[in-house]
């Protein structure tokens, strides 16, 4: 057990180690007016790139200071600004996402197209009037159901028919009844 809490600290102080090293090359490049990368403040902070990578918040804090303006003095040439290519980045990345769901869903009609054209050539699909057959099967279902409401309607018109009838024999046999 006491085993098992000396290599939890020994991690966890390695972590916190690695951690300070990363804040400080980052300090230091951010002083010196350097170029600020994940892979520039690695190889100052003598660490691995993944390591920044499984850190949300050293990677937030190299990002935040990467688009923050350069200190005073350093001097810097007519290209363009850290924050309009970074907000280029953010740009590319949402188009390139959008592309790739309008990719997915061309790449998925035309699965349904080349399957479809395969299923009618091996003779498997249904007949080629199909969507004629459908609009049929729906016209015929709508009067299925028109005649069977014509049907309800005329059974109760003969069920009120028969009431009035049975209504009016009685009335007449209680009329014969009396003298």
């Amino acid at each position: 057990m006491n085993t098992a809490k000396c290599l939890t600290d020994a991690r966890r102080q390695d972590s916190e180690r690695r951690r300070t090293k990363v804040m400080s090359a980052l300090d230091q490049l951010s002083a010196h007016g350097e170029e600020i990368t994940v892979s520039a403040v690695s190889r100052a902070a003598g660490v691995h790139r993944s390591l920044i990578y499984r850190h949300p918040d050293l990677r937030a804090a190299i990002t935040a200071r990467a688009a923050a303006e350069p200190p005073p003095g350093t001097v810097t040439g007519p290209s363009a600004s850290k924050q309009s290519l970074i907000a280029d980045i953010a740009n590319l990345t949402d188009r390139i996402r959008r592309q790739d769901t309008h990719i997915r869903h061309l790449e998925q009609r035309l699965a349904e197209a080349l399957g479809e054209q395969v299923w009618q050539q091996a003779g498997l699909g249904g007949p080629p009037d199909h969507d004629a057959l459908q609009k049929r099967v729906t016209h015929l279902e709508q009067h299925i159901t028109e005649l069977r409401q014509q049907l309800a309607d005329r059974d109760d018109d003969l069920d009120a028919a028969r009431a009035a009838n049975r209504h009016l024999m009685a009335s007449l046999n209680t009329s014969k009844d009396k003298p």
